[in-house]
């Protein structure tokens, strides 16, 4: 789950790490209140779940009420394009304005999980090229990149927030403030069950003084079960509809940009199904698991959703009957067809339990389809579907 840079500064703010005055507006006329409220020049940012928007137009500044009227006024209501929504952009809703800061330089700290075989914990991670994204750094100048394991059952250690403030280059009556910044951000990602947490910038004044100038955070669904008050925190508005809909279906769902629907059971079926697809030319439209239990009524509601994206041309079922049996999914598809009135062109493919059973209710229905034994000729057909 993703939230804004409004609220992700709340839950900083919460646990003692600085961030600049200001508040969230979603007129115009509040934006001018909170500008008046100030007193000084501010920033005027657009709330949207994607970076990259002052490139886009998302952040004005504004050095009068007046001018944050103006500026919130051309914001509100945009549709927002960057690099990280697509082509199709975001609709701006709401505005954060803040005081603009003094800033003496500009650095990156974050703190995600690294699951590979040396590392399989949370890294901190810091850089003094702040206000870049961290990936263009990477690829450009990773020396430039501190990263120190972090142990999620473990107290922290005054060691690992030293070694982010040397590294980088702070003067020695600084390194304790920012030691004290990554201690806190450790805290929040090991108690909110936090996936991704950057603050990027986070600025120093001339003053000599930390501040998150703009904040990330995304959290585990798994784990949103234990926190109760995150989940009012999700906009979803800012979500795509179907996989929205699929959540509170309970399908497992995520679109994607191709032509083939796939109706599959088991994460590791579906995504090697994906694959076969572009292997067989073709592009998956989406991520569906139907999982190991799903009922006639729950197969109905992932047909839905498959139909309900217009750019499904075809669809492919690919079923492994174990715990799901084969026959129990071909009652599901016959009555979800029927129901739902389908239409577009379909291959099944069903191994497993029951599969003779499962096969022989297709085969009696009057639904219009194609059989596939393999996978890899599954994926052929309902690629053949689309000419």
């Amino acid at each position: 789950m993703k939230i804004h840079e409004y609220q992700a500064k709340k839950i900083l703010k919460d646990y003692d790490i600085p961030i600049p005055q200001g508040d969230v507006a979603d007129t115009p006329q509040q934006a001018k209140e909170i500008a008046k409220r100030i007193g000084k020049k501010v920033a005027i940012k657009a709330q949207i779940h994607a970076g990259g928007r002052g490139k886009g137009g998302g952040i004005k500044t504004a050095s009068s009420p007046e001018e944050a009227e103006k500026a919130a006024r051309e914001i509100i209501g945009m549709n927002l394009v960057t690099h990280q929504t697509g082509p199709q952009g975001k609709e701006v809703k709401k505005v954060l304005i803040e005081e603009a800061l003094d800033i003496e330089k500009e650095l990156y700290l974050g703190i995600v999980v690294d699951r590979s075989k040396d590392q399989e914990q949370p890294v901190i991670m810091a850089s003094a090229a702040g206000g870049m994204e961290i990936e263009e750094v990477a690829a450009k100048t990773p020396e430039q990149i501190i990263k120190v394991g972090a142990n999620p059952v473990g107290s922290f250690s005054a060691y690992q927030g030293r070694k982010v403030g040397y590294g980088l280059g702070l003067d020695k009556s600084l390194v304790s403030k920012v030691s004290r910044i990554v201690e806190m951000l450790l805290k929040i990602f090991v108690e909110k069950d936090v996936s991704l947490l950057e603050i990027n910038p986070l600025v120093l004044t001339k003053d000599g003084e930390f501040f998150a100038l703009d904040a990330k955070m995304n959290f585990d669904d798994d784990g949103l079960y234990r926190q109760k008050d995150l989940k009012e925190l999700r906009d979803l508005s800012e979500e795509e509809p179907l996989e929205v809909d699929a959540s509170n279906a309970g399908v497992n769902y995520i679109k994607l940009d191709g032509n083939v629907g796939c109706l599959v059971n088991g994460a590791g079926l579906a995504m090697a199904t994906m694959d076969l697809i572009k292997l067989a030319g073709g592009e998956p439209a989406n991520f569906l698991d139907v999982g190991g239990g799903a009922s006639a009524e729950g197969i109905e509601k992932a047909f839905r959703i498959l139909t309900s994206d217009k750019n499904v041309k075809a669809i492919l079922v690919n079923i492994f009957g174990g715990i799901l049996r084969c026959d129990r999914v071909a009652d599901g598809i016959i009555e979800a067809a029927s129901k739902i009135n389908l239409t577009l062109p379909m291959v099944v493919r069903l191994q497993g339990t029951n599969v003779e059973e499962g096969r022989k209710l297709l085969k009696e229905s009057n639904l219009k389809f194609e059989v596939a034994e393999g996978l890899f000729e599954a994926a052929q057909k309902a690629v053949a579907l689309l000419d």
